[in-house]
């Protein structure tokens, strides 16, 4: 079993998206490790504020199912893929890192870039993957966040239940 690190993200029905991708993981690859779900202004365009987490899953898929498999949980869940990159989405789950892989492999580059690039990527990446290190910078989530500059993007928890169970709450 490889661990996977996912990034869910969502802009449009948030909590039911959020919700509904949670479902579909737990039901595709069991038990998950869940972070704190954090409300975000959009980055890259001028949109409603997103909800995003950060998911760790166990899985016996390649890269290039797991994809596919992500890819099928978002369109089940109304994600179109015809309007511009930065835009409003009911549902996007990327792979962040697949073990420690490191390239472009079956058309997913790993580890993505966005996860030092986005304090929504980041920062639930910290909480649940604290001391693990980035396949390509060998530095641990929880040291790359602390040097982030938190100034750059504006962040914070939502409440949020999940099958009962509180997943984070608000500040």
């Amino acid at each position: 079993m490889t661990t996977v690190y996912l990034s869910l993200g969502s802009n449009i029905e948030r909590k039911r998206n959020i919700v509904a991708a949670l479902d579909a993981l737990a039901e595709n690859f069991g038990a998950l490790v869940v972070s704190t779900v954090y409300e975000s202004e959009a980055v890259g365009f001028k949109g409603d504020n997103f909800y995003n987490l950060v998911v760790a899953i166990q899985t016996q898929l390649s890269v290039g199912e797991l994809s596919n498999c992500l890819k099928s949980i978002e369109d089940k869940n109304g994600r179109t893929r015809l309007g511009p990159k930065f835009s409003g989405r009911t549902l996007d789950i990327d792979i962040l890192t697949y073990d420690f892989l490191l390239g472009e492999v079956d058309g997913v580059e790993l580890p993505r870039d966005e996860i030092t690039k986005n304090a929504f990527v980041l920062c639930p990446m910290a909480e649940i993957a604290g001391l693990e290190l980035h396949p390509e910078l060998k530095q641990c989530y929880k040291d790359l966040w602390q040097v982030y500059d938190r100034k750059s993007q504006n962040l914070w928890p939502v409440d949020f239940i999940w099958r009962d169970e509180i997943i984070s709450r608000a500040d």
